[in-house]
Protein backbone atom coordinates (compact mmCIF):
# COMPACT_ATOMS: atom_id res chain seq x y z
CA UNK A 1 0.00 0.00 0.00
CA UNK A 2 1.27 3.46 -0.90
CA UNK A 3 -0.08 6.83 0.22
CA UNK A 4 0.31 9.38 -2.60
CA UNK A 5 0.04 13.13 -2.12
CA UNK A 6 -0.71 15.43 -5.06
CA UNK A 7 -1.32 19.13 -5.71
CA UNK A 8 -4.47 19.96 -7.66
CA UNK A 9 -5.08 23.20 -9.56
CA UNK A 10 -8.53 23.78 -11.03
CA UNK A 11 -10.85 26.29 -12.62
CA UNK A 12 -14.01 25.55 -10.67
CA UNK A 13 -16.42 27.40 -12.97
CA UNK A 14 -17.96 24.32 -14.58
CA UNK A 15 -17.80 22.02 -11.55
CA UNK A 16 -20.37 21.48 -8.79
CA UNK A 17 -17.60 21.88 -6.21
CA UNK A 18 -14.83 19.57 -5.08
CA UNK A 19 -16.80 16.86 -3.30
CA UNK A 20 -18.02 13.77 -5.13
CA UNK A 21 -21.81 13.65 -5.50
CA UNK A 22 -24.25 10.99 -6.59
CA UNK A 23 -25.74 10.89 -10.06
CA UNK A 24 -24.27 12.61 -13.10
CA UNK A 25 -23.16 15.79 -11.32
CA UNK A 26 -19.62 16.76 -12.35
CA UNK A 27 -17.21 17.48 -9.50
CA UNK A 28 -13.43 17.85 -9.28
CA UNK A 29 -13.05 14.89 -6.94
CA UNK A 30 -15.27 12.75 -9.12
CA UNK A 31 -13.29 13.52 -12.28
CA UNK A 32 -9.94 12.73 -10.66
CA UNK A 33 -11.16 9.54 -9.01
CA UNK A 34 -12.64 8.30 -12.29
CA UNK A 35 -9.35 8.95 -14.10
CA UNK A 36 -7.34 7.26 -11.33
CA UNK A 37 -9.66 4.26 -11.54
CA UNK A 38 -8.84 3.85 -15.24
CA UNK A 39 -5.10 4.26 -14.68
CA UNK A 40 -4.70 2.06 -11.60
CA UNK A 41 -7.58 -0.39 -12.20
CA UNK A 42 -8.84 -0.04 -8.63
CA UNK A 43 -11.37 2.06 -6.75
CA UNK A 44 -9.69 5.20 -5.47
CA UNK A 45 -10.98 7.57 -2.80
CA UNK A 46 -9.39 11.02 -2.60
CA UNK A 47 -9.06 13.05 0.59
CA UNK A 48 -8.64 16.82 0.20
CA UNK A 49 -7.53 19.73 2.36
CA UNK A 50 -10.74 21.66 1.66
CA UNK A 51 -14.13 20.92 0.08
CA UNK A 52 -14.55 23.96 -2.13
CA UNK A 53 -18.07 25.01 -3.17
CA UNK A 54 -19.56 25.09 -6.65
CA UNK A 55 -17.68 27.55 -8.86
CA UNK A 56 -14.76 28.07 -6.45
CA UNK A 57 -11.23 27.63 -7.79
CA UNK A 58 -7.99 26.24 -6.39
CA UNK A 59 -4.41 27.25 -7.04
CA UNK A 60 -2.93 24.63 -4.73
CA UNK A 61 -5.47 22.17 -3.38
CA UNK A 62 -3.79 19.24 -1.64
CA UNK A 63 -5.16 15.71 -1.94
CA UNK A 64 -4.01 12.20 -1.16
CA UNK A 65 -5.04 8.64 -1.98
CA UNK A 66 -3.99 5.12 -1.12
CA UNK A 67 -3.16 2.58 -3.83
CA UNK A 68 -1.72 -0.93 -4.11
CA UNK A 69 -0.24 -0.12 -7.52
CA UNK A 70 3.53 -0.20 -8.03
CA UNK A 71 3.30 2.57 -10.63
CA UNK A 72 5.59 5.52 -9.87
CA UNK A 73 3.80 8.67 -8.65
CA UNK A 74 5.26 10.77 -11.48
CA UNK A 75 3.88 8.36 -14.06
CA UNK A 76 0.47 8.36 -12.37
CA UNK A 77 0.33 12.16 -12.57
CA UNK A 78 1.48 12.18 -16.21
CA UNK A 79 -1.33 9.76 -17.06
CA UNK A 80 -3.83 11.76 -14.99
CA UNK A 81 -3.10 14.99 -16.86
CA UNK A 82 -3.58 13.22 -20.19
CA UNK A 83 -7.08 12.04 -19.17
CA UNK A 84 -8.40 15.01 -17.19
CA UNK A 85 -10.03 18.09 -18.74
CA UNK A 86 -7.82 21.14 -19.18
CA UNK A 87 -9.55 22.82 -16.25
CA UNK A 88 -7.82 20.39 -13.84
CA UNK A 89 -4.05 20.01 -13.55
CA UNK A 90 -2.15 17.70 -11.19
CA UNK A 91 1.42 18.28 -9.99
CA UNK A 92 3.97 17.58 -7.23
CA UNK A 93 3.32 13.86 -6.71
CA UNK A 94 5.03 12.29 -3.71
CA UNK A 95 4.78 9.16 -1.62
CA UNK A 96 4.05 10.17 1.98
CA UNK A 97 3.77 8.35 5.34
CA UNK A 98 0.65 6.23 5.74
CA UNK A 99 -0.71 8.51 8.48
CA UNK A 100 -0.71 11.60 6.24
CA UNK A 101 -4.22 12.89 5.50
CA UNK A 102 -4.74 15.95 3.31
CA UNK A 103 -7.48 17.31 5.56
CA UNK A 104 -6.58 16.17 9.07
CA UNK A 105 -2.83 16.79 8.75
CA UNK A 106 -3.24 20.38 7.51
CA UNK A 107 -2.10 23.12 9.90
CA UNK A 108 -3.18 26.21 7.97
CA UNK A 109 -5.25 27.00 4.89
CA UNK A 110 -4.95 30.16 2.79
CA UNK A 111 -7.73 31.64 0.66
CA UNK A 112 -7.78 34.69 -1.59
CA UNK A 113 -10.80 36.51 -2.98
CA UNK A 114 -10.42 38.72 -6.06
CA UNK A 115 -12.89 41.59 -6.44
CA UNK A 116 -13.50 44.18 -9.18
CA UNK A 117 -15.60 47.30 -8.75
CA UNK A 118 -17.24 47.24 -12.19
CA UNK A 119 -18.23 44.32 -14.44
CA UNK A 120 -15.67 42.87 -16.84
CA UNK A 121 -16.22 40.42 -19.68
CA UNK A 122 -12.65 39.16 -19.28
CA UNK A 123 -11.96 39.21 -15.55
CA UNK A 124 -15.47 38.31 -14.39
CA UNK A 125 -14.76 34.58 -14.64
CA UNK A 126 -12.22 34.80 -11.83
CA UNK A 127 -13.44 37.75 -9.76
CA UNK A 128 -16.49 38.89 -7.86
CA UNK A 129 -17.93 42.34 -8.60
CA UNK A 130 -19.04 45.00 -6.12
CA UNK A 131 -20.84 47.08 -8.78
CA UNK A 132 -19.58 50.29 -7.22
CA UNK A 133 -16.64 52.00 -5.52
CA UNK A 134 -15.70 50.66 -2.09
CA UNK A 135 -14.15 52.23 0.99
CA UNK A 136 -11.11 50.00 1.36
CA UNK A 137 -10.09 51.58 4.68
CA UNK A 138 -13.33 50.43 6.33
CA UNK A 139 -12.96 46.96 4.85
CA UNK A 140 -9.39 46.78 6.14
CA UNK A 141 -10.59 47.85 9.60
CA UNK A 142 -13.07 44.97 9.64
CA UNK A 143 -10.44 42.53 8.39
CA UNK A 144 -8.35 43.44 11.42
CA UNK A 145 -11.19 42.36 13.72
CA UNK A 146 -11.08 38.82 12.33
CA UNK A 147 -7.63 37.93 13.61
CA UNK A 148 -7.67 35.53 16.52
CA UNK A 149 -10.13 32.88 17.67
CA UNK A 150 -13.84 33.49 17.01
CA UNK A 151 -17.19 31.76 16.56
CA UNK A 152 -18.01 32.28 12.87
CA UNK A 153 -21.62 31.08 13.06
CA UNK A 154 -22.89 34.42 11.69
CA UNK A 155 -20.69 34.09 8.61
CA UNK A 156 -21.22 30.53 7.42
CA UNK A 157 -23.76 27.96 6.31
CA UNK A 158 -25.01 25.33 8.72
CA UNK A 159 -23.05 22.09 8.57
CA UNK A 160 -24.69 19.17 10.39
CA UNK A 161 -21.59 17.03 9.91
CA UNK A 162 -19.40 19.57 11.70
CA UNK A 163 -21.10 21.53 14.50
CA UNK A 164 -17.86 23.13 15.73
CA UNK A 165 -17.98 26.81 14.65
CA UNK A 166 -14.70 28.01 16.14
CA UNK A 167 -11.83 29.04 13.83
CA UNK A 168 -8.50 30.71 14.50
CA UNK A 169 -7.57 33.34 11.89
CA UNK A 170 -3.82 33.89 11.66
CA UNK A 171 -3.73 36.67 9.05
CA UNK A 172 -6.33 38.73 7.21
CA UNK A 173 -6.09 41.81 4.98
CA UNK A 174 -7.29 43.64 1.86
CA UNK A 175 -4.96 45.15 -0.73
CA UNK A 176 -5.07 46.51 -4.29
CA UNK A 177 -3.30 44.63 -7.07
CA UNK A 178 -3.49 45.50 -10.79
CA UNK A 179 -7.10 46.67 -10.75
CA UNK A 180 -8.30 44.03 -8.27
CA UNK A 181 -9.19 44.37 -4.63
CA UNK A 182 -7.76 41.23 -3.04
CA UNK A 183 -8.81 39.74 0.28
CA UNK A 184 -6.38 37.21 1.70
CA UNK A 185 -7.07 35.19 4.81
CA UNK A 186 -5.37 32.25 6.50
CA UNK A 187 -6.75 30.13 9.32
CA UNK A 188 -6.49 26.71 10.89
CA UNK A 189 -9.88 25.81 9.38
CA UNK A 190 -12.82 27.34 7.52
CA UNK A 191 -16.56 26.76 7.75
CA UNK A 192 -18.90 26.28 4.78
CA UNK A 193 -18.95 29.43 2.60
CA UNK A 194 -17.26 31.35 5.43
CA UNK A 195 -14.91 33.41 3.24
CA UNK A 196 -17.70 34.35 0.83
CA UNK A 197 -19.98 35.50 3.68
CA UNK A 198 -17.15 37.57 5.12
CA UNK A 199 -16.47 39.16 1.74
CA UNK A 200 -20.16 40.02 1.29
CA UNK A 201 -20.22 41.62 4.74
CA UNK A 202 -17.13 43.68 3.98
CA UNK A 203 -18.51 44.77 0.61
CA UNK A 204 -21.62 45.98 2.47
CA UNK A 205 -19.38 47.86 4.90
CA UNK A 206 -17.37 49.30 2.02
CA UNK A 207 -20.61 50.67 0.55
CA UNK A 208 -21.71 52.12 3.88
CA UNK A 209 -24.58 49.66 4.40
CA UNK A 210 -23.01 47.83 7.34
CA UNK A 211 -21.22 49.53 10.20
CA UNK A 212 -18.03 48.28 11.80
CA UNK A 213 -19.91 48.12 15.10
CA UNK A 214 -22.65 45.86 13.72
CA UNK A 215 -20.09 43.58 12.11
CA UNK A 216 -18.25 43.38 15.43
CA UNK A 217 -21.49 42.42 17.24
CA UNK A 218 -22.18 39.63 14.75
CA UNK A 219 -18.65 38.32 15.25
CA UNK A 220 -18.99 38.45 19.05
CA UNK A 221 -22.48 36.94 19.28
CA UNK A 222 -22.41 34.53 16.33
CA UNK A 223 -25.81 35.87 15.23
CA UNK A 224 -26.40 37.30 11.74
CA UNK A 225 -28.30 40.53 12.41
CA UNK A 226 -27.83 41.94 8.89
CA UNK A 227 -28.92 40.06 5.77
CA UNK A 228 -25.87 38.55 4.08
CA UNK A 229 -25.44 36.32 1.04
CA UNK A 230 -22.29 34.48 -0.01
CA UNK A 231 -20.23 36.55 -2.46
CA UNK A 232 -19.89 35.17 -5.99
CA UNK A 233 -17.87 31.91 -5.97
CA UNK A 234 -15.89 32.90 -9.07
CA UNK A 235 -13.66 35.26 -7.11
CA UNK A 236 -12.56 32.72 -4.50
CA UNK A 237 -9.38 30.62 -4.66
CA UNK A 238 -8.03 28.03 -2.26
CA UNK A 239 -4.53 29.49 -2.49
CA UNK A 240 -2.33 27.04 -0.57
CA UNK A 241 -2.23 24.66 2.39
CA UNK A 242 0.48 24.38 5.02
CA UNK A 243 1.42 21.16 6.80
Amino acid sequence: MKNIRITVEYDGTSFAGWQRQSGRIITVQGEIEAALGKILQENISLAAAGRTDKGVHAREQTANFVTVSSMEPARIVHSLNSLLPGTIRISNPAEVPEDFHARHSAKERHYRYFLIEKPSAIYGRFAGCSYGTLDLAVMQQIAGLLKGTHDFSAFSKEDRDNPDRICHVNACEWYRDNGFLVFQISANRFLRSMVRYLVDAMISAGKGRLSVEEFSRMLETGVMTSQLNPASPGGLFLWKVNY
